[in-house]
């Protein structure tokens, strides 16, 4: 269940890669044991779903503004690669302690009975784009039919999205064509190739797509507005998840990540595109993709699909829930209450006495 991996440069690429294979190669017993330290920092691994996107940067951007060392946590950053276990998926089976991935797993995993939850928000769009060639003839899920789309992978939340924007408009799953084609320069290649006519992808890829003019920008889901427009409400994407088990018994490191990502939420919110991309790994928004200047613009293009306080926004949990039921990934026993918490964002605000603005979903989403 690989999702949103981005193709960067090679170098970039053994270094990412070699810390996935760290944060793999052991259990999570690492943070345990560093809790039961009698006050030492503990240590939480924490493997995203494809670290050098821009719907992902604020983990990073944790680690680069000292957030984490400052809210008393080590995390050990690592990212899933193409071909690799999904980073939800090193979570679920304890290889890493976090991921960094869509909220909408938490729904699945309910579903095969598997208890994980989200412990802080960090968006309320999926950040996503349907790139589609000139003569494509696509605007809506309505022209989808005989068409081929272009996902991250075959089960991914870009595929989840995909088909629930056809169903959405009477087309069924049958009448057009899926494929995956990763992201970053597969992607771009997918297009350029003539093998879709689309492909639903984030920044930096997006940008790229339209400097080579492969691509224009066809369905907006990159902020909350796009998201509320073409999928029917606030659809809450990037997020931690972890294990409810886990979350339970270390409630103190958990608190502590997500002290230092409401942070970072905030100073985002404060910040413009040129000082997030000034705090980010150069080889992030300067490769054979994009060139910074590229970065820039679009990351103030898309800049509001962050929510500014970590806190999941009121409907959003349904909105999510609605397109899992009618793409039939999920039911309407799916108990929202449990897959999502705001307890500790809340008490993260509260600690630097921010002020909020989302408007938190309730038990019942």
């Amino acid at each position: 269940m690989s999702r949103r991996p981005v193709a960067v440069a090679a170098s970039v690429l053994t270094v990412l890669a070699l810390g996935a294979v760290s944060a793999c190669s052991g259990s999570s017993n690492s943070s345990t044991s560093a809790q039961s330290g009698g006050g030492s920092v503990p240590t939480v691994k924490l493997m995203v779903g494809g670290i050098d996107k821009q719907i992902y940067l604020p983990y990073e951007l944790a680690q680069n503004l000292g957030f984490y060392k400052k809210y008393g946590v080590n995390v050990q950053l690592s990212t899933e690669s193409n071909g690799g276990i999904g980073a939800e998926e090193a979570m679920a089976s304890g290889q890493v302690d976090m991921a960094g991935a869509w909220y909408e797993h938490t729904i699945e995993f309910q579903v095969k009975g598997k208890a994980v939850e989200d412990i802080v928000q960090l968006s309320g769009a999926p950040g996503e784009r349907e790139m589609c060639t000139k003569n494509s003839g696509v605007h809506s899920g309505a022209d989808f039919k005989g068409k081929t789309f272009g996902v991250t992978d075959i089960g991914s939340g870009t595929d989840t999205l995909t088909r629930f924007m056809a169903a959405q408009k009477g087309v069924k799953t049958s009448e057009f064509h899926r494929i995956g084609v990763g992201a970053g320069a597969t992607a771009v290649a997918a297009l350029q190739n003539g093998k879709t006519d689309c492909v639903m992808t984030t920044q930096p890829t997006v940008a790229a797509m339209e400097k080579k003019g492969v691509a224009a920008s066809a369905i907006n889901l990159a902020s909350t507005d796009g998201a509320k427009q073409a999928l029917g409400g606030a659809w809450p994407a990037a997020s931690v998840i972890a294990q409810t088990s886990w979350v339970n018994s270390h409630k103190d490191a958990a608190q502590k990540v997500v002290d230092a990502l409401v942070a970072t939420m905030h100073w985002i919110n404060s910040h413009s595109a040129a000082d997030i991309a000034n705090k980010l790994p150069a080889s992030y928004v300067s490769n054979q993709l994009v060139t910074k200047a590229d970065y820039i613009s679009a990351l103030a293009q898309d800049k509001g699909q962050f929510l500014p306080d970590g806190i999941m926004p009121a409907g959003g949990p349904k909105t999510v829930l609605a397109t899992e039921e009618l793409v039939g990934q999920a039911t309407s026993k799916v108990n929202l209450g449990t897959t999502f918490t705001n307890d500790f964002a809340i008490k993260a605000n509260k600690l630097e006495g921010f002020t909020t603005t989302t408007t938190p979903a309730g038990s019942n989403g």
